[in-house]
This record gives structure tokens, sequence and C-alpha cells, in this order.
């Protein structure tokens, strides 16, 4: 059903209908200009699972890692065996105190995944909405290229079709109204709104995509991580530029002195520390 047929007084929450709606019209923006670019290049575009035999209707994309944990990821694009190369994510938020959630939830799932499919070449997040400076920190520190559409974009592209999308988070009168104008759109020019929010980053998107899917540069060696455990449950990790220094790290491994504890980083940091010993009395 269109959100054009849906009676207004059947909507619990016109605020959550409107971000909905919205954060659903530039995903499927996202798949109209990504679709066709990884075609070209004899790829496989994918945003849902295998149609379900019984009720005819499409499943949810879900990868599992190699643990059994099951992941439903916005849409991956694979080669033509079918092996992951590239995991998009497209997440709407109006609140940033859904933040941590959600970019956590990217970090967790998208680093379980290239463990298991070690043909990911790169992992893609398209933020919606207001996102925070340390959930965008957070999803860079694990190499997640991100592209963003401000909550400040939306509301800018959205009053041009009279809908004021500022309002208070407890606001349900101008949620209402907002939600109103907008079930009045046509779809063309919903398809527009889309279009010209998506367009701010469409020209970075699809390099991106073309710099990953480039199947004429060489594949060789960036950087060598080794992990070691001890028997105690810690953990040493170690990253080198190439196998080279890799292998002659682990000749002259010596367990007494290499998983040494004493060095390693406390809970406190150095200034915290700095100021607590400076509060404590002679």
């Amino acid at each position: 059903m269109d959100d054009q047929d849906v009676p207004q007084e059947s909507i619990a929450n016109p605020g959550s209908a409107l971000g909905e709606a919205i954060g659903a019209l530039l995903e499927r923006e996202i798949h109209r200009i990504l679709r066709p670019l990884a075609e070209e290049r004899a790829c496989i575009y994918i945003t849902a699972g295998p149609t379900n035999v019984k009720t005819g209707s499409v499943t949810k994309l879900i990868l599992t890692d190699n643990d059994g944990n099951a992941y439903n990821i916005d849409s991956v694009i694979t080669n033509n065996r079918l092996q992951p190369l590239v995991l998009i994510e497209s997440k709407y938020i109006r609140y940033k105190k859904h933040n941590r959630d959600k970019a956590s939830w990217i970090c967790t799932a998208h680093t379980k995944l290239r463990q298991r499919y070690g043909t990911v070449r790169k992992s893609i997040a398209v933020l919606m909405g207001s996102w925070s400076k340390p959930s965008k920190r957070m999803l860079q520190s694990f190499e997640v290229e991100l592209f963003e559409v401000s909550f400040d974009d939306i509301c800018d592209v959205l009053a041009q079709h009279d809908i004021e999308y500022r309002w208070a988070e407890k606001d349900r009168i101008q949620a209402t109204e907002s939600w109103r104008r907008f079930a009045l759109l046509s779809a063309s020019e919903r398809e527009q709104i889309a279009k010209e929010l998506i367009a701010r980053i469409e020209n970075d998107l699809r390099n991106s995509l073309e710099i990953a899917l480039d199947e004429s540069i060489p594949r060789r060696v960036h950087s060598v991580t080794v992990v070691v455990r001890s028997n105690r449950g810690e953990t040493y990790s170690y990253t080198f530029h190439n196998l080279g220094q890799a292998l002659a790290f682990l000749h002259a491994y010596d367990e007494q002195r290499d998983m040494d504890t004493s060095t390693a980083p406390a809970l406190l940091m150095e200034s915290e520390k700095s100021a607590r010993s400076r509060r404590r009395p002679d």
C-alpha cells in the first residue's frame, strides 16, 4: 500500500512514519543508482534474500558469520560466483540518541562478515539524518567508508515542498501536519526529493564503487596482522607493512619478552592518572 492510501488516523506515530518513509525513499534511490553501476561491471547487486516458496514473498538479505550469527544487510555487491565484494548499509536516524546502537551494529556485522568472506573489498555506510561525530569516528575506525546526507539537508529539501521537518521530539501536532503534507505528494514529487538529496553524494559514491570493483588493479599484500593469544586469554595484536616484516617478527618472537604485560595500556588515560596524582595529599 502506498503512503498516500493510508488513512491519517491509522498512523499511530506520524513522526516515525515520515522518517521511515524518507529513509525508504533514499534507500531506493541509492539502489537505483548503484545497481546499473554494478551490472555494467558484470557484478550482481542484491537487496533481498530468496523468495519464500510458500508465500511467494521475498525474504530479507541475511548473511552469516563464521559462528552462525545472522545479519540483515541492506545490500551487497557480488561477483558472478556470488562472492561478496562490497557491503552497503543505508541508515536513517532522526535523533542522535540512537547513534551508538546503529553504528555499533554496523561495526560488528561488517567486521564479522569480512572475517568470513575474504573477498569483501569495501564496507560502505550511507548515513542519513542526525549522526554524531563520535559515531562517525567509530565507524571509520572499523574501516567503514561513510557518505552522509545530513539532517539539515533533508529539512531544507522538504521545506521546498512546504513540509516542516524541524520539530521538537514530542511535538505530535507538527509531526502529524508534516506527515499529512508528505502523504499528499505525488510519487514523482517524492522521487524528486530522493534524487535531490542523494545527488549530493552520488559522484563520490560512484567513484568509490568504481575503485572497489576495478579488476585491473593488481592484487598484492597491503598489510599483515598477527594476533597472538595467551593461555590466560590475553590478546596481542601486531600490524606490519609486508610479509617480510611479519615473518621476521615471528622468527624472533620470544614468549617471555613479547608477552610481558607490564607496559600494556592501563584503564585510565595518562592525563587522568596525572590529575589523580596531583590531588593526592603529600
